[in-house]
């Protein structure tokens, strides 16, 4: 199944549900790369809803805080998500020789796919925005979603080539780890210090 396919199907599947504590049910084998990546649009589409929890002016402040604590670790996990992504990636392209004149990328693979995973989320929302409301609003969310659709043209053409071009070598992938701190209790001021 094509990327873009899979994410749009978690989505639909995930709002059949529409709930922020539904298990997780993958169709896909353990293990593969499928299954990777319905689990990040999953987490893509979950933290989606958190945030829209919290969003409300008038959310009980106890459960808010409850929220953006989950809303962190979803965070956390989703970057972990990504970094298993691009080691499938490292692995594809482990034999591959750069070119002499192979160029760097801007991000690496899985952060592009993280962008088509969160597409995915908006083009599904702005969808049902666009058949609801005054003929204002639709007109509005409409041409918002017509941009969605084009990006979502441009992104899935962009991934392509970079994976075209990383396979030939026209192109080399790097790995950075993110060097997240908020959520290590060894590196953020606000979790080791005692005020």
């Amino acid at each position: 199944m094509e990327m873009y396919g899979l994410f749009e199907k978690q989505v639909a599947e995930y709002h059949k549900i529409d709930s922020i504590d539904a298990t997780l049910v993958n169709p896909y084998e353990a293990g593969s790369y499928e299954a990777l990546l319905w689990e990040k649009s999953w987490v893509d589409t979950v933290q989606w809803h958190l945030e829209d929890v919290v969003r409300p002016e008038d959310v009980d402040p106890v459960y808010g805080l409850q929220i953006k604590r989950r809303i962190d670790r979803s965070n956390q996990h989703r970057t972990d998500l990504v970094e298993r992504i691009d080691d499938h990636y490292m692995a594809m392209f482990k034999d591959v020789k750069p070119t002499a004149d192979a160029k760097l990328n801007t991000e690496t693979p899985a952060w592009a796919v993280d962008r088509l995973s969160i597409l995915a989320l908006k083009i599904y929302h702005f969808g049902i925005e666009a058949g609801r409301g005054d003929a204002d609003h639709r007109a509005k969310c409409q041409a918002k979603l017509d941009t969605l659709l084009t990006q979502r043209a441009d992104l899935t053409t962009a991934i392509d080539q970079l994976l075209d071009d990383l396979a030939a070598g026209r192109r080399v992938m790097k790995l950075y780890r993110q060097m997240k701190m908020y959520n290590d209790p060894s590196l953020n001021p606000s979790l080791y210090k005692k005020f």
